[in-house]
């Protein structure tokens, strides 16, 4: 059904929603098997999806641990890669407008997937249910293919020659893209790529990407800029 102010009819969000869902849910296999092998047990590989829920953050601490980091630094570093959740929930919160009751449960799902997919709807209804299928079926789907990962580590053998720890990021990435549609945008997430990529063996980790958030607000005030002087030589053209 399609609501009165025009959103898009509710069988398409869905499944819009659902395909995001599966699509996504299937890497929480990557970190699974990331994950066993880099020696957490089952348990606190399935603890790290149920609790957390952020892949990019759990791929991290893995990863960190993996290279034999410290678990405090690689908690840190998971932690910094979470801090952008709060401000998508920030958004989020305005969009779907939930009751109070709801929002502390809501807020789990509050993630990259879930905030592109309510975003990209006409409407809060739209919203609403992209945000809520696509946090559904990422969440049981992310956890049940983490345990399966955990799992099968074993008889993959050597996880690093898979480069399995890039499935997340990839997918985040194939998300980002059909969304970057001004020049604006582009300008913006290739100055984030390049400061998070260029600040990377510097900075600790998760940090690289914090810093890459300035790309927005710069972007933003470079064409606003623009934008200024275009207006400044039209007004000396017609004197």
């Amino acid at each position: 059904m399609r609501d009165d102010r025009g959103g898009r009819p509710d069988a398409a969000v869905v499944r819009d929603a659902l395909g995001v869902g599966i699509a996504v849910g299937l890497s929480g296999f990557a970190f699974g098997v990331t994950s066993a092998g880099s020696g957490l047990t089952v348990w606190q590989t399935c603890a790290l999806s149920l609790l957390v829920f952020t892949g990019a953050s759990q791929f991290a601490l893995v990863g960190a641990l993996a290279a034999g980091g410290n678990p405090l630094t690689a908690a840190a570093g998971a932690f910094f890669l979470g801090v952008r959740n709060a401000f998508y929930g920030l958004r989020l919160s305005q969009l779907l407008a939930l009751p109070r009751a709801v929002r502390p449960f809501a807020a789990q799902w509050v993630i990259d997937e879930t905030t592109a997919v309510s975003l990209a709807q006409r409407d809060r209804r739209g919203a609403r249910i992209g945000f809520a299928v696509t946090g559904l079926s990422l969440y049981v789907l992310w956890n049940l293919t983490t345990l399966l990962g955990a799992l099968g580590a074993e008889a993959i053998g050597d996880t690093d020659a898979w480069g399995l720890d890039a499935a997340g990021p990839a997918v985040f990435l194939a998300l980002l893209a059909p969304m970057l549609k001004s020049t604006t945008e582009r300008v913006a997430a290739a100055l984030a790529v390049l400061l998070g990529l260029g600040l990377l063996p510097v900075l600790p980790g998760g940090v690289p990407v914090l810093v890459a958030a300035l790309a927005a607000p710069l972007a933003l005030w470079a064409e606003g800029r623009r934008q200024g002087r275009a207006r400044g030589e039209a007004e000396e053209e017609r004197r």
